[in-house]
């Protein structure tokens, strides 16, 4: 395996991670969002009062697009199987 076939697996999985794990971050930072201008609308100073929404949201995102991000990590991994080992 030369350096650039190595160099393009890592490039490919850095940009497959960032594709799966982007919809709960996106998700979470826009739930946090929208949860601290409320409390600074309210001055409710509660620290606690992001966790719970912010977990919930998440975990709905991932149970909605758990399956796409699956199907994309088993993509990746049938290339890594098919295409590179094979060049080993």
């Amino acid at each position: 395996m030369t350096a650039d076939v190595f160099m393009d697996v890592v490039k490919q999985g850095i940009f497959l991670f960032l594709t799966v794990v982007s919809p709960a971050l996106i998700v979470s930072l826009v739930v946090g969002l929208i949860i601290s201008i409320f409390q600074a609308i309210t001055q409710i100073n509660e620290q606690t009062l992001t966790f719970v929404p912010k977990i919930l949201a998440v975990f709905f995102t991932i149970a909605l697009t758990g399956s796409w991000m699956f199907q994309k990590v088993i993509d990746y991994t049938i290339m890594l199987w098919t295409q590179y080992l094979s060049m080993i």
